[in-house]
């Protein structure tokens, strides 16, 4: 546990006074990857005749459980997202609408359109793009 140990206190050197907290808040920031990383390295460096205990090891492990289901279902959430969003902003091709453009100018028109931009679906109405967020009513 040396290695992050070290990580932990290199990152707080400049502040003496860091809570436990602030810890914890970077050690979320890693990612799988990342913690693999750093569970080989304790690994590969730990003393032969005093190894690691086997709760800390099953401790470690379950924390690398941790972060990729959290991964997954932050994918699954995003994806399950943009396919809400696409379904709603086609079911509006060819409706009347009110929302805001880009700039915050109310619009009210008929969308012609639709395009993803950013993982984002963007109507038209005539020339102009409104966000779908912004539409406030809708008319058929």
């Amino acid at each position: 546990m040396s290695t992050i140990s070290s990580l932990v206190s290199t990152s707080n050197n400049s502040s003496s006074s860091s809570t436990s907290a602030a810890q914890y808040d970077r050690f979320q920031e890693l990612g799988t990857e990342s913690f693999l990383k750093m569970m080989i390295a304790e690994l590969q460096s730990q003393d032969p005749l005093d190894p690691m205990d086997n709760s800390k090891m099953l401790e470690q492990i379950n924390q690398i459980r941790s972060i990729s289901a959290s991964d997954s279902l932050t994918k699954s959430i995003d994806s399950l997202q943009m396919g809400q969003s696409m379904s709603t902003a086609s079911g509006l091709l060819g409706k009347n609408i009110t929302g805001q453009d880009i700039i915050g100018n109310n619009v009210t028109g008929k969308v012609d359109k639709v395009v993803f931009e950013d993982g984002k679906p963007m109507l038209f109405v005539g020339n102009t793009i409104v966000d779908l967020s912004s539409v406030t009513g809708m008319t058929e």
